[in-house]
């Protein structure tokens, strides 16, 4: 499986649920599959998002 196969799968696994990323994150869904940004980038995107909604929900 390509890495923008395994992209367009997890996206279709969320909407299952009936859940759709944001804009955002398909914006750099995009950018991670032409090779601008890394898994890494992505995943630290994610954590960065993640703990800022935490700390606001605190």
């Amino acid at each position: 499986m390509t890495n923008s196969q395994a992209w367009d799968f997890a996206i279709g696994m969320i909407g299952v649920d009936g859940l759709q990323p944001t804009e955002e994150f398909r914006d750099l869904i995009e950018k991670e599959k032409r090779g601008e940004v890394t898994m890494e980038e992505a995943k630290m995107f994610l954590d960065k998002k993640y703990k800022m909604r935490e700390t606001l929900n605190a």
